[in-house]
């Protein structure tokens, strides 16, 4: 080893290491990305989201009201204006294009929950709601904007997919280093032996 650097400048032997920090930089990013999804070494990964179900809100000068539709109901959160605080054991009525119910009431989780069969397709439904809590009586209208086919987009890459796009081209680079560092050290070898010679 020693008697093989000896026979370099100093200036050759910086040129043989230049490319070392460059090669480990990049194999350092190919490992990072390919323990993306899948290899997250104990660390816990973060809840998958879905498309975001459809809401509306409705505010009155006695009332807050936010409604959130699901598959299977649409619950909805009643508050007082004022204080923020849940109207509970209310009679809520909801109308809305060919549908008009009177909400469930949830003791247990403060909801009222009506069914959701009449927003089943896709597009903007009007919606009335006619609260009466004690001695208070109000009217509150919104608009429920329903699209949950174009919440989704088919053609988007996923997470998974960009993980393995970005390792592959991670690994690429690499190979591009690797080879271009291998070159160009076989060049730097060849002009030594050249020089060499002329000098015997």
């Amino acid at each position: 080893m020693n008697t093989f650097f000896s026979n370099l400048s100093a200036t050759q032997v910086k040129r043989r290491f230049a490319v070392v920090p460059i090669v480990m930089s990049v194999a350092l990013f190919t490992a990072t990305v390919f323990a993306g999804e899948g290899h997250d070494h104990g660390e816990a990964k973060p809840a998958a989201s879905g498309p975001a179900q459809p809401r509306f809100s409705a505010q009155s000068d006695l009332f807050d009201a936010v409604g959130i539709l699901s598959k299977d109901e649409l619950v909805l959160y009643v508050d007082r204006a004022g204080s923020n605080e849940p109207v509970l054991n209310a009679s809520i009525e909801l109308e809305s294009t060919g549908v008009k119910a009177i909400g469930k009431f949830e003791a247990t989780l403060g909801e009222y929950h009506f069914d959701s069969k009449a927003f089943a397709k896709d597009g903007a439904y009007p919606i009335t709601l006619t609260i009466r809590a004690g001695q208070d009586n109000d009217l509150l209208t919104a608009d429920l904007d329903v699209h949950r086919n174009a919440a989704t987009d088919p053609t988007a890459p996923s997470p998974r997919w960009a993980a393995w796009i970005a390792w592959v081209v991670g690994g690429l680079v690499l190979l591009a280093l690797v080879f271009v560092a291998g070159r160009r050290l076989l060049s730097m070898r060849r002009n030594r032996i050249a020089r060499m010679g002329v000098a015997l």
